[in-house]
């Protein structure tokens, strides 16, 4: 439909695809980092998928029994199961915020993943149709939110490693290792060569697992972009035999993609969230 009307208006399928890729913001970005933008399509579905998150969880906790559980009930506890057996194999001490911060890490992830598995032109065909002119509803491509969570799993790990082993500790891990020496003076001299050694990898640790969550959803995306181009572009071939076989081949293509999409948005759920409970691990444990 999309391309369809971008062709009428003397559209490319470049501008199908940056149309695509333009997020509905209340003004344009003056520069690389300007915190003075607003993305509200990436907000709204953050919103509406942590909504959506807490109030099915609540359903099923409210609904709960102890006799044979229900459908919806059997999901949520395989979930929470599955969650809290990932805890306790990464994080071994104890404390009442590590599950639940897993488990909500995990789903939300996996919700913001999962809606790129929507068709791509269906919600932003129903938003221009309202007088929205973009909408993009996958908040994980959006780099903004993906360091969102990784900067709050960051400053979480900060803490967790003052409150754990003190300041002068936290301090000690990035100036007395990795490499050490009896001699004070010869200590003193290493604290240069210490910190450059330690603070790069802990400084890159919100990066990448900001960035591979963004790259895969934001690589699966362009996938669905252009195989939906190349599907609408046959359909105006359809007089032919070629026609019908290259929009069949792109659905099949398309369908194949999709089932592969699953295990990826899963798995990119999955390893943001193991990361988070290793790093949460390591700021609890004394070196």
């Amino acid at each position: 439909m999309a391309v369809e009307n971008a062709a009428e208006h003397g559209h490319s399928a470049a501008d199908y695809i940056v149309h695509h890729l333009t997020f509905l913001s209340n003004k344009e970005a003056g520069s690389i980092i300007d915190f003075s933008v607003i993305h509200w399509d990436s907000v709204f579905f953050s919103v509406l998928l942590a909504v959506a998150f807490g109030g099915s969880f609540y359903f099923a906790a409210r609904k709960a029994t102890s006799g044979v559980p229900g459908k919806f009930q059997g999901f949520v506890e395989l979930i929470v199961e599955f969650v809290d057996n990932q805890v306790k194999e990464s994080f071994h001490t104890r404390s009442p915020l590590i599950a639940p911060l897993s488990l909500t890490i995990f789903c939300w992830v996996f919700l913001f993943n999962f809606m790129d598995l929507i068709p791509v032109d269906l919600l932003p065909t129903i938003a221009g149709a309202l007088g929205i002119p973009y909408l993009k509803v996958v908040p994980s491509t959006d780099v903004n939110v993906t360091f969102a969570l990784s900067i709050t799993v960051f400053l979480l790990t900060i803490y967790y490693s003052i409150k754990m082993k003190g300041l002068g500790g936290f301090v000690g891990e990035f100036t007395l290792q990795p490499f050490s020496s009896k001699n004070k003076f010869v200590q003193v001299l290493l604290i240069p060569a210490n910190l450059v050694l330690e603070i790069v990898p802990f400084v890159a640790r919100p990066v990448s697992l900001s960035l591979r969550l963004f790259g895969n959803l934001f690589a699966g995306e362009m996938v669905f972009l252009l195989i939906a181009l190349l599907t609408l572009g046959g359909i105006e071939k359809l007089g032919t035999v070629s026609g019908w076989l290259g929009v069949f081949g792109h659905l099949l293509l398309g369908l194949v993609w999709a089932i592969f999409h699953i295990l990826i948005i899963t798995l990119q759920a999955f390893i943001f969230m193991v990361l988070s409970i290793i790093y949460l691990a390591m700021a609890h444990e004394h070196h």
